[in-house]
């Protein structure tokens, strides 16, 4: 479209997101609704530019330091960030030839200002263009994109090899999972009507409500989705209310909720049975009261509770109490890379310990016999591992049942999930 440079949008929202603090995840969202009217392929190039300059950060400043003298983190924020750009873009995308490349971002600091310095954006970048893949990069941090002290964790808990073989599991195309609304449709009438929009459709073997879809638009524009007839839901997040082996009649409470999706699917397993949803603030108990409405269910009920806080109104009114708390999120990485440039050692702490408090005031809510569910979106032992070794020294009425610890793959995130028996 005239008058619209995508390279401009994509530079003006990495600077957003990596300059000034705003959720990738969020802030790209409300920039493709912004750019709407832009071609299918317009928003999906700038898509790719933003989630690849984010995912491979670290990765483009090594490669940017070994060709310039000025190293990137003594750039100008814009230039730093149409520098990384144009790397990404020689290295890992082909929509235009690297000299072209190399142009526009020439073109694109004069337009910002800073026609003093588009030489020397000409000269690294073709620098680059010509050397392209002449950079040697054995680094594990460096060569995907993650924080050393996170690869330390992930070397000293699963050893050098599995932590690369995780690193690597982020990088791996998934096609986005969703979680078929069984109270209004099944799974293969809806993907039917997927396919016949011309949305390519694969059924999950292995969990009964998912399926992958891939080649729509975007998601308001499938009139299913509007409907309520699935949910944006990962593979590894289905598998909760599963293993929780959730029955029709039962009374469920899902401590830390928003947006609600495991929640609305523990109340289509509980169909003759109640389940209450609650999260600490307005704004997201709003989001699942939204998503509520959205699928129609009648027997989810949303509620603003402080999951720290003890309930004596809940103490043994549950049969299954889910248990999916804040953690470091580095298991769903893919999703939101820059997760990891956001957390630290000492954010981690504190995670772990809000866990532990969590726990040790929702496990009072199972009924005796009942199921208390933790999981978490990330890989580190521990919040996982170590955290439920620690809640069971000190709870001894409650077993293991089953355990798991996902690694992020095509199929689904990094994603942990304890099963454990009241007595």
């Amino acid at each position: 479209m005239a008058g619209i440079n995508i390279r401009e949008i994509s530079a003006d929202t990495l600077v957003e997101i990596l300059e000034h603090g705003q959720f990738s995840h969020i802030y790209l969202k409300a920039v493709l609704d912004k750019y709407g009217y832009l071609e299918k392929n317009e928003r999906a190039f700038i898509t790719r530019l933003v989630n690849g300059v984010v995912e491979r950060k670290l990765e483009l400043d090594f490669i940017i330091d070994h060709y310039s003298k000025t190293k990137a983190k003594k750039m100008k924020p814009l230039i730093r960030t149409m520098m990384r750009m144009g790397v990404f873009e020689i290295y890992y995308m082909d929509a235009v030839p690297d000299s072209a490349t190399c142009n526009e971002y020439v073109k694109l600091a004069k337009k910002r200002g800073f026609a003093g310095l588009s030489g020397f954006v000409n000269g690294v970048l073709r620098s680059i263009a010509r050397d392209k893949g002449g950079v040697e990069i054995k680094d594990l941090s460096i060569k995907y994109s993650i924080p050393q002290w996170i690869v330390d964790k992930w070397t000293a808990d699963y050893g050098k090899d599995k932590a690369e073989e995780i690193a690597a599991g982020f990088f791996k195309q998934q096609d986005l999972c969703v979680r078929v609304n069984s109270s209004k449709i099944s799974r293969e009438a809806l993907a039917e009507k997927l396919k016949a929009q011309g949305i390519t459709v694969r059924i999950c073997e292995s969990v009964p409500s998912a399926i992958y879809i891939s080649d729509y638009d975007s998601l308001n524009s499938i009139p299913e989705f509007k409907a309520g007839f699935f949910y944006v839901q990962d593979y590894s997040s289905q598998l909760v209310a599963q293993l929780a082996d959730i029955k029709k009649n039962d009374s469920v409470i899902d401590v830390c909720a928003a947006p609600g999706g495991k929640a609305l699917h523990c109340g289509e397993l509980a169909s003759e049975g109640r389940v209450v949803a609650r999260d600490l603030t307005e704004q997201k108990v709003a989001l699942i009261q939204e998503n509520i409405t959205r699928t129609g269910a009648t027997n989810v009920t949303a509620q603003q509770w402080d999951a720290t806080v003890s309930d004596e109104a809940a103490v043994a009114g549950f049969d299954v109490v889910i248990a999916d708390l804040p953690c470091s999120g580095l298991g769903i990485i893919r999703k939101k890379p820059d997760i990891k440039y956001n957390q630290s050692q000492e954010t981690l702490t504190e995670l772990e310990d809000l866990q532990q408090q969590i726990l040790n005031t929702v496990c009072e809510y199972v009924k005796d016999g009942g199921t208390l569910c933790y999981s978490t979106c990330t890989i580190n032992k521990s919040e996982n591992e170590n955290q439920v070794e620690n809640f069971l020294q000190s709870h001894k009425e409650f077993k293991i049942k089953e355990m798991k610890q996902l690694f992020p793959n095509e199929e689904h995130d990094g994603f942990f999930i304890c099963v454990m028996k009241k007595n």
